[in-house]
């Protein structure tokens, strides 16, 4: 039964990915709505494929084969070594064992389309359509599973309480997993690009460039829900043997934590601009989503709320940082939502949640460990591995995809025909 109520779960994960993409398209210019749009479809399928091919391979799975080293008098688990090109698991109705591992290879492969399409947001307007289907590949071939082993497929991260006594990394949900790794590759992707054009003045001040459908990015936020609540709820089932009681308490505080986040960004955005800022909001809303990510049914409703309330306002001030004092053109949000919020959850945990054995200290510390291995480890891997596959494929559009939009440009056609008005039309014939 837990493990049916996992397969529906699992079908509910696209729906994330189709909230994210109307959001990051929205806030976007509307002269590159199809192109943002068309990426999110490619990095979806190159994702697929890669993962199941060959990502899953290194991801593993829980008591699966494994490539470790002796260190210290420990041996550390780093990478899956299961077989490539995956096929014909979980077929046998009697095998418990490999429907659960089919199970796992299906929702980790809709996982890392969700991670592929975050950087997505972080490069909209700018970022080339085959460099962003090949940077998919990358994080969906070796980036995602590397971590997602780590956390997920009892890598060493995992095996932190039985190698060092403190407790295991937890992150029921995927807000290190999926959110901070698809976060850390849109800081690399930001970063290789450069803003758009027109964002900043000489003298450094950031521009205002208004997304142009904010009713579709608030519509996404709504989808956005339904899909992480299918990703926290099949997570939890499936790597911490969560039961469908457990699964209601997932439910609740991923609606609590959503809520406080998008609630937080509106009163702080009406107290310090007079009115709401809808876009900030929408961007709160998702980090609510995040932060609970980590914790799911393991903290109380309170906790959960409070989670949200702070990646809720943490979002607004990291968004003004970013473009004020770093000068990041960041357009979806990506970097303050997945892995600023994310961050947060992972420390949220670590505060907030209810562990068994009652060692609060032990818990909190191998979630520190876990952030230091993400930002310590993972984002210089992922900005490296980003810079060599500039160097082969340009991420950045020319100046005249600036000028004329990515539809255009790449495409061919604009998303909204209707809105050119050709001055030949109304000349007498």
């Amino acid at each position: 039964m837990n493990l049916l109520l996992c397969l529906v779960c699992i079908m509910l994960m696209p729906l994330a990915a189709a909230g994210l993409a109307l959001i990051h398209q929205g806030l976007g210019r509307s002269r590159s709505a199809a192109h943002a749009m068309l990426a999110t479809l490619c990095a979806l399928a190159i994702s697929a494929i890669v993962f199941v091919t060959i990502g899953s391979a290194w991801a593993g799975f829980a008591g699966g084969s494994a490539h470790s080293f002796a260190a210290g008098g420990v041996r550390w688990d780093w990478l899956g070594a299961v077989e490539f090109f995956p096929s014909g698991i979980g077929m046998d109705p009697a095998d418990a064992a490999g429907y659960r591992r089919a199970l796992t290879l299906c929702l980790e492969m809709f996982a890392a389309g969700l991670a592929a399409t975050i950087p997505l947001s972080g490069g909209t307007d700018r970022w080339r359509l085959a460099p962003a289907c090949l940077a998919s590949a990358l994080l969906a071939g070796f980036l995602f599973p590397l971590f997602a082993h780590w956390a997920w497929g009892a890598g060493w991260l995992a095996g932190l309480g039985a190698n060092f006594g403190i407790s295991r990394f937890v992150d029921t949900g995927g807000a290190g997993v999926v959110q901070v790794v698809g976060g850390l590759m849109a800081v690399s992707v930001v970063w290789i690009l450069g803003p758009r054009r027109g964002k900043f003045a000489e003298d450094g001040v950031p521009a205002a460039i208004p997304g142009h459908n904010i009713v579709q990015v608030l519509f996404g936020c709504i989808l956005a829900l339904v899909g992480w609540i299918g990703l926290d709820s099949a997570s939890s089932i499936l790597f911490f043997d969560a039961g469908p009681q457990q699964v209601v308490w997932v439910v609740i505080n991923a609606m609590l934590s959503a809520s406080a986040g998008g609630l937080a960004a509106v009163l702080v955005t009406r107290a310090r601009y007079r009115k709401p800022d809808a876009s900030i909001s929408a961007n709160g809303w998702i980090a609510g989503l995040v932060a609970g990510s980590a914790a799911c049914a393991m903290v109380s409703p309170v906790a959960a709320i409070d989670t949200g309330i702070v990646a809720g306002v943490l979002v607004t001030y990291m968004i003004e940082i970013a473009e004020l004092r770093l000068q990041v053109d960041d357009p979806g949000g990506a970097v303050s939502v997945h892995a600023g919020a994310g961050l947060w959850g992972l420390i949220a945990l670590g505060l907030f949640g209810h562990f068994p054995d009652g060692t609060r200290a032990g818990h909190m510390l191998a979630q520190l460990v876990g952030v230091a291995a993400l930002l310590g480890f993972m984002l210089p891997l992922i900005y490296g591995a980003n810079l060599l596959l500039n160097r082969v494929a340009p991420y950045r559009v020319d100046n005249d995809g600036d000028w004329q939009g990515m539809d255009i440009r790449e495409l061919g056609a604009g998303a909204y025909p209707e809105f050119v008005v050709h001055a030949d039309e109304f000349v007498p014939r």
